[in-house]
C-alpha cells in the first residue's frame, strides 16, 4: 500500500511554534510527530510512503531520510516556487503515484484497518473513497453527510442538521480521480473531492475511532497528553 502525507502547509495556527520548524517535526514525548505516523503506517502493512513538503521541508528530509529504519521507502515531491495548496500538491506527485493510493494530512493521527479501507474502496469501484466519523460536532465542525455508504455533500462551511459526520483525515484516491481536478496549478483538496462527491464517486468508510490532529493549540495539547498517559491509539 501506499501513502501520501501532506506536510507542506505554513502551520500559521502554531504560532511561533513553526516559524523555524515544519509541524511534521514538532517533539511530543521526545518524538517528533511524524515518527508517530511512520511508525503507524509501517505496523499497518505500507510499504511506500511520498511526502509532499513544502515550508522548510529540507528539515523533514534531514530526519526522514529514506524511511529505511521504519521499514518504508520513502519518496519525496517538493513545492520549491510557491505552496500548491492540499489538492495541488496530490496533483504535482501524481508520477510517482500508484493506481489506487491513500492520502493523509501531515497533522493527523487515525489508527485505522488501511488494509480493510482499501478491500471495501475497491469493492465500491468508485474513484475515491472517504474515512469518515461520526462527529455530531464534537471535535470540530461536522461537514459530511452520508446515505447508504456513499458521501452525498462535504462542505467546510455549510451547517445542515445532516451532517453528522466528519472527515477523519484519510482518503483512498484512484489515480484516474486526478483527471478530475480543477485546472488551476494551486487547489485544495476540498475542491476534487466535491467534483468527485457531485459526480457520485466518493465512496464513504464509516470509522469507530475518533480523530487526532497536531495542527492546533488544542489539538496539540491533547495529543501530547494522551501519549504521556500511555492512552494512545496505535
Amino acid at each position: 500500500m501506499q501513502m501520501i502525507i501532506l506536510c507542506g502547509g505554513l502551520a500559521t495556527r502554531l504560532g511561533s511554534l513553526t516559524r523555524k520548524l515544519p509541524k511534521s517535526l514538532i517533539a511530543i514525548q521526545g518524538k517528533p510527530f511524524i515518527q508517530y505516523q511512520l511508525e503507524l503506517l509501517a505496523r499497518s502493512g505500507f510499504t511506500e510512503v511520498v511526502l509532499c513538503i513544502g515550508h522548510l521541508g529540507g528539515e523533514i528530509v534531514k530526519f526522514v531520510g529514506d524511511g529505511g529504519k521504519w521499514g518504508l521507502r520513502i519518496n519525496y515531491s517538493g513545492e520549491q516556487e510557491r505552496l500548491l495548496g492540499t489538492g495541488g500538491a496530490v496533483k504535482k506527485a501524481e508520477d510517482i503515484l500508484q493506481e489506487r493510493f491513500f492520502v493523509m494530512y501531515g497533522d493527523s493521527y487515525l489508527p485505522v484497518p488501511f488494509d480493510d479501507i482499501m478491500a471495501v474502496s475497491e469493492r465500491a469501484g468508485k474513484l475515491a473513497t472517504m474515512v469518515v466519523y461520526r462527529n455530531e460536532n464534537r471535535y470540530d465542525r461536522s461537514n459530511v453527510i452520508v446515505d447508504d455508504g456513499v458521501v452525498k455533500l462535504y462542505d467546510k462551511k455549510a451547517r445542515l442538521p445532516e451532517m453528522v459526520h466528519i472527515d477523519a483525515g484519510i482518503s483512498v484516491l484512484r489515480k484516474g480521480a486526478l483527471a478530475c481536478a480543477p485546472s488551476s496549478e494551486v487547489f485544495p483538496l476540498e475542491e476534487l473531492y466535491q467534483k468527485l462527491v457531485g459526480m457520485g464517486e466518493m465512496g464513504a468508510y464509516e470509522t469507530q475511532q475518533r480523530f487526532y490532529e497536531v495542527g492546533s493549540p488544542r489539538g496539540l495539547d491533547e495529543f501530547r497528553t494522551l501519549v504521556a498517559a500511555g492512552d494512545l491509539q496505535l
